[in-house]
């Protein structure tokens, strides 16, 4: 080979490590009362910076489902087909319980531990966590009807993937999806014009048409319908107890931004039979208990996005070299590698922390439990929203590496608005928050009782609080101011987090930055005087391979 074709200044590939390997989590792990799972996280961590599991996420995206409306002779079978490695990405999920297993075991820390995992295993491929969060997200909602959920709640938090159309209860494990938005809705789901009508047997026939419905190749669905006492919430499975298909017919995919990896499909219900889940006329607010549960995995699953984006940035200008000296190393760069790493310790320090709250408010903690309604709302719409701006970021410092597909940034771009549209997109988790102040204002309180546990600590911190309580009695024009009100929370609760909890230099360096105002309107603009290589040395786990230990040609 002539010497134009020698290697040299390339970056080693980012594969056999540890994902777990990651301070911010393991610290929350163990603060949060799941130190017991560590070990569980950690194998699943070195399963997750496996080559293999990576070849499963790269494979999955490149090739992605297709829709199967009817066999070769005509008849209608509305299958998905998948990549075989999106079974084994599923099968792992399930089997390390990131799906529905913790409301099965009444051990404190369970959605904790559940939460840790989420996080570790996504960073190999987002995409087939939706249906593993929906089927999480299922069991408090499934719980309105005690009898359903006697049946069903057992196969949804069973650690067996267990994939293809059958009658539920014959098989050793379920997953659920939702269906709710429509055309003419979107977010309005009371515009919902899907019909219900009862029959003799205790079921309802469905028909209308559903414009979003989450992971089509589930066993059963949550979805929401008209009947005659109002919008209601039903179960509807795919393959009905006498063995026949349901009349849910899947009529095309949708061609999506990112996500390539997960099916979303249009439904058609022409009189698919379902069963009622709640009281008739109490819709949303049974169906709400499914949505809070994925919206705390908006949060976990950005959280993980933000720091693999971190991880590769950190990786890649650590081993590359410009003008004699290594990209993290100059001082330019360190700036901006410090910036998105305190980005991605406060949204994890934040998920954790509802994770927690959540585990403490399902054993009966009333004040954990408002804590959460009011944190997981302020902290869905932040933590989301930055999504795309660090994904870009961190694309950036692979310069045009970043941009190509084999680098995998443009699958973490793409996929990076994703959560804080779903669930509930900016305005309406910023309005969601404004509803709750409202109607639960010992949310509020509870809010700012976490808080006010850091006063005192930073003077920076202080004064954010003291600034944003004061804007929350200001109702003027509030809707209007939503967004930025909702933002400042969002940061106090961070800083609060950080400031108690976290590494000091990167507590030092959100104050001086997210709470000061020290900070520039890009990532890469923090003051001078925070410590911004200590920050950067927390976020390169300790099984990466150095430079030091690369040859010249990074091969």
């Amino acid at each position: 080979m002539p010497p134009t074709h020698e290697v040299t200044n390339q970056v080693p590939p980012l594969v056999d490590y540890d994902v777990a390997d990651d301070p911010a989590l393991l610290e929350g792990l163990r603060r949060e009362g799941a130190d017991w799972a560590e070990a569980e996280v950690r194998d699943l961590g070195i399963l997750a910076g496996g080559e293999r599991a990576q070849e499963w996420g790269r494979l999955v995206n490149e090739n992605p489902p297709t829709l199967r409306t009817h066999d070769n002779v005509g008849r209608r079978i509305d299958e998905v087909e998948f990549h075989p490695h999106w079974h084994d990405l599923m099968a792992t999920a399930v089997s390390h319980g990131l799906h529905a297993a913790p409301w099965r075991h009444d051990r404190p820390g369970a959605h904790v531990a559940r939460a840790a995992k989420f996080y570790v295993w996504s960073q190999v491929e987002a995409g087939h966590t939706c249906p593993i969060s929906m089927t999480y997200s299922a069991v408090p909602a499934l719980r309105y009807n005690t009898d359903l959920a006697a049946i069903y709640e057992p196969l949804l938090a069973a650690p067996h993937y267990d994939f293809g159309l059958r009658v539920p209860t014959t098989k050793r494990g379920l997953i659920a999806g939702m269906s709710m938005t429509e055309k003419q809705g979107g977010s309005d789901v009371r515009a919902n014009t899907t019909r219900a009508v009862p029959t003799e047997d205790g079921t309802y026939r469905l028909t209308g048409h559903k414009w979003f419905t989450s992971a089509p190749m589930s066993d059963v669905f949550l979805t929401l319908a008209q009947s005659p006492g109002g919008l209601s919430c039903f179960l509807l499975p795919r393959v009905l107890p006498d063995g026949t298909r349901n009349a849910i017919h899947l009529q095309r995919l949708k061609d999506k931004l990112g996500n390539r990896s997960n099916a979303s499909a249009e439904v058609e219900y022409d009189g698919a039979v379902g069963w009622l889940v709640g009281e008739e006329g109490r819709g949303v607010r049974t169906i709400i208990e499914m949505v809070n549960n994925t919206r705390l995995d908006c949060v976990i699953g950005t959280a993980a996005a933000m720091r693999y984006g971190t991880v590769r940035a950190v990786h890649h200008t650590t081993h590359r070299s410009a003008f004699g000296t290594p990209l993290a190393r100059q001082p330019l760069m360190t700036n901006v590698l410090a910036d998105l790493a305190v980005e991605a310790e406060a949204a994890t320090t934040v998920a954790l922390r509802l994770a927690g709250a959540t585990d403490r408010a399902t054993a009966g903690d009333h004040r954990e439990a408002a804590f959460r309604r009011f944190a997981l709302s302020v902290s869905k719409y932040w933590v989301c929203k930055r999504s795309p701006a660090h994904a870009a970021e961190a694309l950036e410092c692979l310069g045009g590496n970043g941009y190509v597909e084999e680098s995998g940034m443009p699958r973490l771009f793409r996929e990076s608005p994703l959560l804080s549209i779903w669930e509930g997109s900016g305005n309406v988790t910023a309005l969601d928050t404004l509803r709750a102040m409202a109607k639960q204002p010992e949310s509020v309180e509870a809010f700012f009782a976490e808080v006010e546990t850091a006063r005192g600590a930073d003077s920076r911190l202080d004064e954010a609080i003291t600034s944003v309580r004061r804007d929350l009695g200001d109702h003027d024009e509030i809707e209007f101011r939503a967004r930025r009100l909702v933002e400042r929370l969002a940061l106090v609760l961070q800083g609060s987090l950080l400031v108690r909890h976290g590494d000091k230099a990167v507590a030092d360096a959100f104050c001086a930055s997210r709470l000061g105002g020290d900070w520039g309107g890009a990532f890469g603009t923090l003051p001078r005087g925070v410590d911004a290589e200590a920050v950067v040395a927390r976020a390169i786990p300790s099984t990466i391979p150095t430079a030091s230990t690369t040859n010249s040609s990074g091969q």
